[in-house]
Order: C-alpha cells, then sequence, then structure tokens
C-alpha cells in the first residue's frame, strides 16, 4: 500500500499531461521536463533514505517520506507557475523516495532467498496497480476539478499510505549502524554499477510507453484523455501478472539475471513493433501498446531484487538506495530525450529509438548470466 501510494504519482503525472498542457500553456518538450520532475528529486534522496532505512528502520523511514511527499502535491495542487509546479514535484519525489528503500529492505528482512523473487515480486505489483487505479480515477478527477483535483487526490493517497504503514509494518530494533567500510564496499560493488545502469537503460522503454502512451494517442489518433488512458490501464493490469510471474519463475531458476535479459529482448521487440504500427489502424495499435506497457514494466521486481542480494541483507538498504538513484537519474534524462526525438523526427523513430536503448541494457548485462 505504502509503494503504491507512491508510484500513483508516476503515472498520474502521465494521464494529467493534457490537462497540464492546456492549463499551463505547455510545450512537449516542458510536458518531459514535468514528466522527470519526481525522478529528479528522487535521484538525489534514494541513497540517503537507503542509508536510513539500514540504521533507522524501515517505518520510520517511511513515514516521514510519505507524509512529505503528500504535503508537497498539496502544494502542486496550488501552484501558480510551470516553475512553482516543477519545484513541488521535485520535492515530491525527493520526500517520497523514502518508500523504495524501506519497503524493499522490510520484504529483503521477512522471507528466505527462494521466496524473495515471488515476495518483492508482489511487492513491486504494487507498481502497476498503483499506475491501473490513476489511469482510471485521475482522468475523471481532472476533467470535472482540473489538476488540482487530481494532486489532491494522489496527496490523500500518499498520507494513506503513511498511515497504513505506520500502523502495520512490522518494527525492529536500532542499532545495526553504518560502518563506513561495509557501506563504501557496496558502493563499489562493480556488479551493482552494472546492474543498475542496465535498468536505468531498461527504465527508457517504460518512460517512453507509460509516460507518453496517453499524449501520443490523443494528439496522433484524437482519442479523448479518458479512452487513452484505458490503453495503460490495461498494460498495468498485465504488469501486475508479469511482475509476480516472473519474481517467480526467478525463485524456481535460482536466478534472477537470466529471467532480466530475457525481459529486456520481449521489451525490444514490442517496442519495434508499436513503431511499426506508430501510424497504423487502432485496433491493431492499442493492444500493441498496452502490451509493450506491460513488458516494459515486467522486469523491475528482478533487478530490485539482485541488487539487494549482491549487497546482503545488512546493506540492502544502501544497496536499494544506489540502484533506484542510478535508474532516478536516468529516469530524469528518458522523458526529455525521449519528448526531443519525437519533436525532432516522429513518434515511431522515438519508439525505435528506445527498442535500441533496450537492447543496450540487456548486453549489459551478460556479464552477470550467473547470478
Amino acid at each position: 500500500m505504502a509503494q503504491a501510494s507512491f508510484s500513483a504519482i508516476t503515472v498520474g503525472l502521465a494521464v494529467l499531461a493534457p490537462t497540464l498542457r492546456e492549463e499551463y500553456g505547455l510545450s512537449l518538450g516542458q510536458i518531459g521536463v514535468v514528466l522527470a520532475a519526481a525522478w529528479l528529486g528522487a535521484m538525489g534522496t534514494l541513497l540517503l533514505w537507503g542509508l536510513a532505512a539500514d540504521r533507522y528502520g524501515e517505518r520510520v523511514v517511511l513515514v516521514l517520506g510519505l507524509l512529505g511527499s503528500a504535503g508537497f502535491l498539496v502544494g502542486a495542487a496550488y501552484a501558480g507557475s510551470f516553475e512553482a509546479l516543477f519545484v513541488m514535484l521535485v520535492l515530491s519525489g525527493a520526500a517520497g523516495a523514502s518508500v523504495s528503500s524501506s519497503s524493499g529492505r522490510a520484504v529483503m528482512l521477512w522471507f528466505r532467498p527462494n521466496e524473495r523473487g515471488l515476495a518483492l515480486g508482489i511487492r513491486q505489483s504494487a507498481i502497476p496497480l498503483a499506475g491501473l487505479l490513476a489511469a482510471v480515477v485521475v482522468p475523471r478527477l481532472a476533467a470535472s476539478g482540473g489538476s488540482e483535483a487530481a494532486f489532491l487526490f494522489l496527496a490523500a493517497f500518499c498520507a494513506f499510505g503513511a498511515l497504513a504503514g505506520g500502523a502495520l509494518l512490522r518494527g525492529r530494533e536500532d542499532g545495526s549502524g553504518l560502518e563506513a567500510e561495509s557501506v563504501v564496499r557496496t558502493l563499489r560493488d562493480v556488479r551493482l554499477w552494472r546492474l543498475s545502469v542496465s535498468g536505468g537503460l531498461y527504465l527508457y522503454a517504460q518512460v517512453a510507453v507509460i509516460g507518453f502512451g496517453v499524449l501520443f494517442l490523443h494528439d496522433e489518433h484524437g482519442l479523448s484523455v479518458s479512452d487513452a488512458a484505458l490503453a495503460i490501464a490495461a498494460s498495468q493490469v498485465l504488469a501486475v501478472a508479469l511482475r509476480v510471474g516472473m519474481g517467480r519463475w526467478s525463485d524456481i531458476l535460482g536466478s534472477r539475471v537470466v529471467p532480466l535479459r530475457r525481459s529486456g529482448l520481449a521489451v525490444a521487440a514490442s517496442l519495434v513493433l508499436t513503431a511499426l504500427l506508430a501510424g497504423g489502424p487502432l485496433w491493431l495499435l492499442v493492444p500493441a501498446l498496452a502490451l509493450t506497457g506491460g513488458l516494459s514494466m515486467a522486469w523491475n521486481g528482478l533487478s530490485f531484487t539482485a541488487a539487494a542480494e549482491l549487497a546482503g541483507t545488512a546493506r540492502s538498504g544502501a544497496a536499494i538506495g544506489f540502484q533506484q538513484s542510478v535508474l532516478s537519474g536516468l529516469g530524469v534524462l528518458a522523458p526529455v530525450l525521449f519528448a526531443a526525438t519525437v519533436s525532432a523526427a516522429s513518434w515511431s523513430v522515438a519508439f525505435f529509438f528506445a527498442a535500441v536503448v533496450t537492447l543496450v541494457g540487456w548486453r549489459a548485462l551478460r556479464p552477470l548470466r550467473g547470478y
């Protein structure tokens, strides 16, 4: 619940893109900046939140971060300019990023190695479930109350996630300490760097489809925002099943990286299909886009689990925080680069380029096939 409450922001912003463009008079490039805002904020704090979770425990870190995120989303609801909106969204991402390390670390501690793929797959399914909720609810709120109503809903969701986490998350003793040597050793691990950068390259596809799918269908094919959002909602349903199923598959295989690489090939292939159908009939394009969106979100739990297991439970918060920082850094660049590619070339070229980026990530994982 805690993870879902924060993750709803990403898809919520994507679905709100046409509304925000109209209210603030934004260009496609500025929309890319808005979509990057939460990633930018998270990039600066994820590692710090991870270290705090290792030192002070998961519950306090989760609650403080989500309450802060809720407060900044209220600020976004009443932002009077594009600049103010951007700042509020950056701060919301910086605060809410606490949930990634804290909830992931908690699950790492609760389950045995041969259960973690499934357990973290279930935990990671919160992200597409949140996306499904946002894709269904946010357009209707925006239609009746504009972006203000939508942001207040997202703020209330984060506050509820904080309360649920504070009331129900299992506590533990403080005092594990922060041994500088073990932290430095974790952050210098070349395997962790390779895994994190590869995940960031995979993320480009997710940003391309989930972040811009509604805008693409609305602008290029004339669908209403609500109807276009249904394609993204369908992709979230598929992503839930894939995250849980791939997590269990990795437990059975005893490997996180093998299914992670295979999912990369599937994402690249589906992006090529989407690129070819970008100007085609909707009855073919919409299912292809929904499939690509679901596949583009299927891999994250595997990467998350692999990062935590490379570091071990004692430093899993730091490892998760570092990995998510790298993903956020590339998540900042992805929407800006994708929007620039669309403006300079076409939607079809932009989707094809996303497939190439995914293949680079797939290739970079090759030395980790034994994990």
